[in-house]
């Protein structure tokens, strides 16, 4: 089913869940809005139409690690106050021992943000064992930090060389902690990628048992200039994804937290752009859970 088609049969389902029913937050991933300020950021994405921000706190984010402390509560104040909800950030952590770890955690969790995003790990391919356990380590004195604070952290699952991109990695690797605490950051168009036939149908059955957060972005296969395969990022709904089926599968398991829309793909008007995807996301989303 393709953008057109799907939108088409979408328009005919209500726009908002009905009052007996819950659905995710929808939100925009703020690295695609960097150019604006958190008032003006707030502004931007309401009227567009979005419900919520995944703030970035990290290096070129919108809150600067070291300045958690101070900017997180400027940042969230100055979203709330134009309707808008932040119920997630996307960090960069990955070692308990950070010295920005404390205090970026602590701030969300005097603002009551539910969920955060764990930094990535890459494997060591000539000792994928030891990645894991390496991972495993990490990720543990993560979560439990985090847990003193009322968080629960999300394992993003990205293509490639990423620990995680398969998710039987992280289930191995969260295995034992509390679910409450820690699960799956789920990314279909990652899932997809590494898995096109039945994996990613695998993967996110894998991740409903503990999902805390999904991305949304769509992508298509096509060649480089050196001929070889590659992933090449699209508008939702224009590329390999299914989403029919994606967003049937987070409704049937009542998923109601953050969906995360991402714009990776090139284009001239970047605004523009993130205003058509949110237009699929919404129709898609109310379709799934009417």
């Amino acid at each position: 089913m393709n953008r057109r088609t799907f939108l088409t049969a979408a328009a005919a389902a209500p726009l908002a869940a009905s009052p007996a029913s819950k659905r995710p937050t929808l939100c925009i991933f703020s690295k695609h809005m960097a150019q604006f300020g958190y008032d003006q950021l707030g502004k931007e994405a309401k009227r567009i139409g979005f419900e919520g921000i995944d703030l970035t706190v990290r290096a070129k984010g919108h809150v600067l690690p070291e300045r958690a402390g101070e900017d997180l509560p400027r940042a969230v104040e100055a979203i709330r106050g134009h309707g808008l909800s932040v119920p997630m950030i996307t960090t960069e952590l990955v070692r308990p021992a950070d010295p920005t770890a404390r205090p970026i955690l602590s701030a969300a969790g005097r603002l009551k943000i539910p969920y955060w995003k764990l930094g990535y790990w890459k494997y060591d391919l000539n000792n994928v064992e030891k990645s894991l356990a390496d991972t495993k380590r990490a990720v543990t004195g993560l979560v439990a930090l985090s847990r003193e604070y009322g968080l629960e952290a999300g394992f993003h699952n990205h293509s490639g060389a990423y620990v995680g991109a398969t998710i039987w990695d992280t289930r191995e690797i969260i295995a034992g902690m509390d679910p409450r605490s820690v699960g799956y950051y789920f990314d279909p168009g990652h899932a997809t990628i590494e898995g096109g036939l039945a994996g990613w149908r695998l993967s996110q059955k894998i991740a409903l048992q503990r999902l805390k957060m999904v991305a949304l972005k769509d992508f298509y296969w096509a060649k480089d200039g050196q001929g070889r395969w590659r992933p090449k990022w699209c508008p939702l709904g224009e590329g390999m994804v299914d989403w029919e089926n994606v967003l049937a599968g987070f409704a049937a398991a009542g998923f109601q937290g953050p969906l995360s829309l991402h714009v990776e793909y090139e284009t001239k008007d970047e605004l523009a752009a993130i205003a058509r995807d949110f237009e699929f996301m919404k129709k898609a989303t109310a379709a799934a859970y009417r």
